[in-house]
């Protein structure tokens, strides 16, 4: 399995605007909070938290609750362009595979978008459980690739779906993995089918921060941006079918 080299795009990696569009409160947590009766602080670990995004949005949002916000991420890179957005907040360069923490340090423990790029997801469970408090919560949420083949990163860029099936687990395996090491196990997944603009996608091709953009090689990477740019040439307002499938997997530490 190929991996992203993060330090080539943590430059441009915040210039794709739907990574700020599409964030949200995470309610898995907002919940957990509420549900809290004890007041000593909560402590939350982003894994792979990239360019803090997700801790910066969140972070704001609970900024009256007794949170210790933390994050790993496996490139300085990503966690340096974090640390010019963060303040308050325990940023670790680190491997989920080999978590720098100590037995039962976390409450809550998220991943987004991140889970694929573990390249011994074994390893990165058997972490995520030893570091989880009992009773805590490990909520990943990603994409579904295979419910979302007419996605137009695949549309233009067919040999990237080819790289994915390498990198991402099936639901029904990510269940029972978790399942098997003690997990209570809750997925939901959203679909989603629409036509869209051609034309509206073209930046995001150009930018190449999509992970598995840099995973193909630059041939075919050129041939699809070629075949985009084309389509947009010929007709300004074409339209594709495109989908998206995401997965919310929630857990809970026995």
């Amino acid at each position: 399995m190929k991996q992203t080299d993060f330090s080539k795009i943590a430059d441009v990696y915040d210039n794709n605007s739907f990574r700020h569009e599409e964030m949200e409160v995470d309610n898995t947590l907002k919940t957990y909070v509420k549900d809290q009766t004890n007041a000593a602080p909560l402590h939350v670990l982003d894994l792979a938290c990239g360019t803090g995004i997700y801790l910066n949005h969140q972070k704001s949002y609970f900024h009256n609750q007794p949170i210790e916000w933390y994050g790993a991420d496996a490139s300085d890179k990503m966690l340096h362009k974090a640390k010019e957005k963060l303040q308050d907040v325990s940023l670790t360069q680190a491997l989920t595979e080999n978590l720098p923490y100590e037995d039962e340090t976390f409450h809550y423990i998220c991943t987004n978008y991140a889970f694929h790029h573990f390249t011994n997801k074994d390893a990165a469970l058997h972490e995520v459980k030893r570091v989880l408090k009992k009773g805590g919560v490990f909520k990943i949420h990603n994409i579904n690739m295979y419910m979302m083949k007419k996605w137009w990163v695949y549309h233009y860029f067919p040999e990237a779906y080819q790289q994915d099936e390498k990198r991402f687990w099936q639901v029904e395996d990510l269940f029972n993995e978790l399942s098997q090491r003690g997990f209570e196990v809750k997925i939901e997944c959203t679909y989603q089918m629409e036509n869209v603009r051609a034309a509206d996608y073209v930046s995001y091709a150009e930018n190449r921060d999509i992970s598995v953009l840099t995973l193909i090689d630059d041939e075919a990477y050129e041939r699809g941006l070629s075949r985009i740019k084309e389509d947009v040439f010929l007709n300004p307002e074409k339209q594709i079918t495109n989908d998206f499938a995401e997965i919310f997997c929630i857990t809970q530490k026995r």
